[in-house]
């Protein structure tokens, strides 16, 4: 059995790590370097940073942060945010990001997954989903979840992953900052339809939920943000618990 991963998120806005609730009301939670430093320390298997207003305000993700990232940590990172063409992910890359992250371009230009892919291979390629429930039906979610497509999430995963997508990180919207706990449900249909790594996004509240999301839906890994950010749960005391749980972690 693989080893699950644990992934800590820092959504940054402004040069800061911020956090909120279903996607508002955003609050400082501190410098994004020294996060990831202190992170890589604690025993995370991975970083994921999100730009989470890059696509909104039309711009690139901000290079120097991925170098300084680079400089400070020596687990794999991706970057996300504000990438629509091929020449960005290079520059991402050849700065020292692992992985990039694409959402609303992808939706937009589906294409972008297959050329992406072909440049520089699928496992360097996750495509984020931020899907809400409306009427029992799931849909895709663009902008950082400003703006709802006519896209069922099910059927744009499936996409994504015949287009080349190595990973997919799927946020629930309606669990996001919530601390109720993972979509296990949804996660678990999608797990079993794809064939590609799932990082399981939004609600993560207590170890517990770690727990639940690992047991109930297989997924490769699972991500967070506030928990770990204002430490109420720490990295290494979250996987001695999915140790004694039977998980296999790092």
């Amino acid at each position: 059995m693989l080893a699950k991963r644990i992934i800590p998120c820092l959504d940054v806005k402004d040069g800061r790590t911020v956090k909120g609730v279903n996607f508002v009301d955003l609050r400082d939670a501190g410098d994004p370097v020294e996060l990831a430093w202190q992170y890589s320390e604690q025993g995370a298997d991975e970083l994921v940073f999100l730009d989470i207003t890059a696509t909104h305000e039309k711009r690139k993700t901000t290079i120097e942060l991925v170098k300084a990232v680079a400089r400070q940590v020596n687990i794999p990172f991706t970057i996300g945010g504000g990438i629509n063409e091929l020449k960005d992910a290079e520059v991402l890359l050849n700065s020292g990001a692992d992985k990039i992250s694409i959402n609303s371009a992808a939706v937009r230009n589906p294409t972008l997954i297959d050329e992406l892919a072909r440049s520089f291979g699928r496992q360097f390629v996750v495509v984020a989903v931020d899907t809400r429930v409306i009427e029992g039906k799931n849909f895709v979610y663009l902008r950082g979840g400003r703006d709802k497509t006519d896209i069922q999430t099910e059927d744009w995963i499936k996409e994504a992953e015949q287009r080349g997508a190595g990973e997919i990180l799927l946020t629930s919207m309606d669990h996001d900052g919530t601390k109720n706990g993972f979509d296990n449900t949804f996660l678990k249909k999608i797990n079993d339809t794809i064939h590609i790594p799932l990082i399981a996004s939004g609600g993560a509240g207590k170890q517990q939920h770690f727990v639940d999301v690992f047991q109930q839906t297989n997924v490769d890994a699972a991500l967070a943000a506030s928990v770990f950010h204002y430490g109420e749960i720490l990295i290494p005391e979250l996987k001695e618990k999915l140790r004694t749980h039977g998980i296999v972690v790092r």
